[in-house]
This record gives structure tokens, sequence and C-alpha cells, in this order.
């Protein structure tokens, strides 16, 4: 079937997201998030939530704060979700859950592992060159920069040939195909998502580009320092770099209809093809259950005097075992 290729999406639309996890699909809505995941025995599994109140409060609205707590977002809830759809999997299985102190452990060595390889590595390999080959700061910069923008792209790249990851970002393709079928107003179903294209604007793939093309430019404006001061300053400076490049998805994913707009997303884009993948019927299966489970949750949110359960699972059939 050929791709459908509407000029723009439906504008009255709300603005969705999401992320692949292991074996299915989150979705975030504005209220709230659904989270569906195929079990190993064939059916799929679905987890509903509230998000937090900070989500709808006044800071949500005030334009680079709300990059801050969109950081938050794909920290917390992404990591909860990747948690709860591998428990899914491993009771599934008949294996331990990953929680308690092992879990805690592991994502702060992530964490931990995230800022050293992508930050300071890259930032004490250039203070290094840049005092062994006599450069100045903004060649020393430049160098971190590209060296931060080869570490993205490649890692991305090698773990992408791992099994695993490659059915992860199957679910990542079938999770953007499902959000521009609702953004076009094509039917939620298998047949009316699959013709979307696997890569989408708002992509978190394109908000790690643009954060380490800021980068450059903001640590090239800060000239000399010792590597101590450099390496807290690389810190120091990513909620500021989390807010520049949120304002500047937001304006892109905005005005993506624009010649010049397009031209400057298509490194975004490109990207996203080592991070996603074709999806098979079953994936978009899941990623459909997940968005319309998301939009029954927004439907049914409380009044105000309500106070709602923090998640709901419930399952459903499967067509696909």
């Amino acid at each position: 079937m050929a791709a459908h290729s509407p000029s723009s999406p439906t504008q009255s639309l709300p603005s969705y997201g999401g992320q692949a996890v292991i074996e299915g699909v989150m979705m975030r809505g504005r209220t709230a998030y659904a989270i569906a995941v195929r079990a190993p025995a064939g059916h799929i599994v679905i987890r509903t939530g509230r998000l937090a109140a900070i989500y709808r409060s006044p800071l949500a609205r005030i334009p680079f704060l709300r990059g801050i707590i969109g950081l938050w977002d794909a920290l917390v809830l992404g990591v909860q979700a990747l948690t709860w759809s591998a428990n899914v999997q491993a009771e599934g299985a008949g294996e331990e859950p990953l929680e308690g102190p092992a879990l805690y452990v592991s994502l702060g060595a992530s964490l931990a592992l995230a800022v050293g390889l992508f930050f300071w590595l890259p930032a004490g390999v250039a203070q290094v060159l840049e005092r062994a080959l006599g450069w100045s700061a903004l060649a020393g910069n430049l160098v971190e920069g590209l060296l931060r923008l080869v570490l993205l792209v490649g890692y991305v790249a090698v773990i992408g040939l791992l099994p695993d990851v490659r059915r992860l970002y199957g679910y990542h393709g079938a999770e953007h195909k499902t959000i521009h079928a609702f953004e076009h107003a094509a039917p939620l179903t298998v047949e009316g998502v699959r013709p979307f294209p696997e890569e989408h604007p708002r992509c978190g793939t394109a908000f790690l580009l643009i954060l380490v093309l800021l980068s450059v430019l903001v640590f090239a404006a800060l000239g000399p320092m010792s590597l101590g001061m450099r390496l807290l300053t690389r810190l120091a400076l990513l909620p500021v770099l989390t807010g520049l490049a949120y304002e500047y998805l937001r304006f892109s994913a905005r005005h993506r209809g624009h010649p010049l707009m397009r031209l400057l997303i298509a490194p975004n884009l490109a990207l996203q093809r080592l991070t996603t993948r074709p999806p098979d019927d079953a994936m978009i299966e899941v990623a459909i259950a997940a968005f319309q489970a998301l939009r029954q949750a927004e439907a049914s949110a409380p009044t105000a005097d309500q106070r709602p359960q923090p998640h709901a699972d419930h399952q459903q059939p499967a067509e696909h075992a």
C-alpha cells in the first residue's frame, strides 16, 4: 500500500506522545497515560494511570520550564513504563520481577552511565586535546560537540543490531504510525495505521539530537575553563539545554509544513531511521490498544473532588498470539 502523506495533520487535535517499551507501547496525553504490552501468552495487558498534578499546573505552561518537566517525564514515567513492561514479560515467563533495591541501583547506574558517556566523556577528551594540541576553547568545544554527536548516533545504531532492541524499535515505529493516523483523522485500525511513516517530528530521538546540537552553541560561548569546572557546567547547564531543545521541538513540529522547517527537521527524521523499524501488524495492534486506552482514560477523567487510583491494569484478548 502506498504511504499516506496528507499535507498537514488536523490542527485542532490535541498532541499526544509516547515511547516504546518492552513488547509494547506507552502513550501519554495531557492528564493520563496508558501502557499496552503483549504478554508471553499472547494477550495484551494494559495499564492506565493519571499524570501527576504538576503536568496540569501553570508551571507546565511556562516556556523553557516545561521542557525540564518534560525531561522529568521521560526519566520517571518512561522508566516506570519500561520497568512494568519488563515485569509483565518476567511474570509471564515465570521469572522474578525487577523491584526494590535492585531496581533503584540499576536505574541509578544507568543514569550515571548516560551522563558520563554523553556529557563528561566528550568534555574530558576535548579538554585533553585542547591542552595537548594547543587548541582554542572554541575548537575544543566544537570537537566536544562532534564527539557527543558521534557517540549518540553510534550508540543508537549499535544497540539496534541486538534482536530485542530491534523489536523495541519496531514498537517505536508502531507508536509513531498510530499518532500520525490520529493526527490525520485516519481509522485507528491496523489497516488504517499501517501506511503512515515510522518517523515523527515530536519524537524523543529528535529531542536528543537537538539537545546535542544546542550544547555545541551553548558550551562554545563559555570560553576556557578547568576540567573540573568544565564537567560541572556540562551537568549544571543540562536543564537549560533541555528547555531550549523542548521549545525548538515544539516550534518545529507546529510549523513542519513550512519548506524551511521541513529542511531543518530533516536531520531529526533521518536519525529516527536508526531508532525505528517497520512494525508488524501485531505491534501496530498493541500501539492502537495503548492509544485507545489513553483516550478512554482521559475521557473518564475524575472531577476535582475525586481521588483517582494511581493506575489500573486489565487485559484484552489478542488477535495475534
